[in-house]
């Protein structure tokens, strides 16, 4: 399905595949088993087209553009280069696309970089299919989906760096309702917004509700921040 070892040109994809999708997808590995793994996982799904596959830095700083993807799932290490730096160049040219990172490395440094890079979302290769499925959904819906050990990663991080404002009340998570402290407490096991609804017996939508009302509660604009002040708690 590759061509040159460089990528597969969109017109190519978009002619194979003919059904309906919302979310246009491209992938950036060099592993030709995770490309291919990742090639029948997102054709397997209804709601996601698969627009691009690259397997090289230079190839995909080329070819993303054209193929015009919501959402790019990136490994960070690359034969020509370095999947963060790609990161970096395409989301400065082009800030709507979504870049979820997907690789072995659970390092605190390349973690960080990534997230100033541009990306959105950081999974680990091991992640199971169905939640890496959800991790694409979720970075196209404005989300920033983790893996529970990169959830974790990022709140040591943070609890490491950042003290708590001196305007903000020490226990700010008492002042959130049952259910928003349910929805917090799923928020730091790393969950997606379908798994944390089943969890509770609502709608997605009702998990926004919940998240968006933590975020005004606790003063903060990431689930990372949130999900800090509530282990601090």
């Amino acid at each position: 399905m590759e061509k040159n070892h460089s990528g597969i040109g969109v017109g190519l994809l978009d002619s194979k595949l003919s059904k309906p999708a919302s979310i246009r997808v491209a992938m950036v590995d060099e592993d030709a088993n995770i490309r291919r793994q990742l090639t029948e996982l997102i054709q397997s799904s209804n709601d996601l087209k698969l627009v691009g596959i690259f397997e090289h830095a230079e190839a995909a700083i080329a070819g993303i553009p054209p193929a015009r993807p919501d959402v790019v799932v990136m490994d960070i290490h690359l034969a020509d280069g370095d999947g963060v730096d790609c990161v970096r160049t395409l989301k400065s040219r082009f800030p709507a696309i979504n870049f979820l990172i997907l690789t072995h490395c659970e390092d605190s440094e390349r973690l960080v970089e990534s997230f100033k890079a541009g990306a959105s979302g950081y999974m680990l290769k091991r992640t199971s299919p169905a939640r890496l499925l959800d991790a694409i959904r979720e970075v196209h819906e404005g989300g920033s989906p983790m893996t529970p050990q990169i959830a974790r990663l990022m709140v040591k991080l943070f609890s490491d760096t950042q003290p708590l404002p001196s305007d903000v009340p020490q226990d700010p998570v008492s002042q959130l309702s049952p259910g928003e402290a349910k929805a917090l407490h799923q928020l730091a096991q790393g969950y997606p917004y379908k798994v944390i609804a089943d969890h509770l017996g609502i709608s997605v939508h009702g998990v926004r509700n919940y998240v968006r009302r933590i975020y005004e509660k606790l003063q903060v604009h990431s689930r990372t921040e949130a999900v800090v002040k509530y282990l601090r708690h």
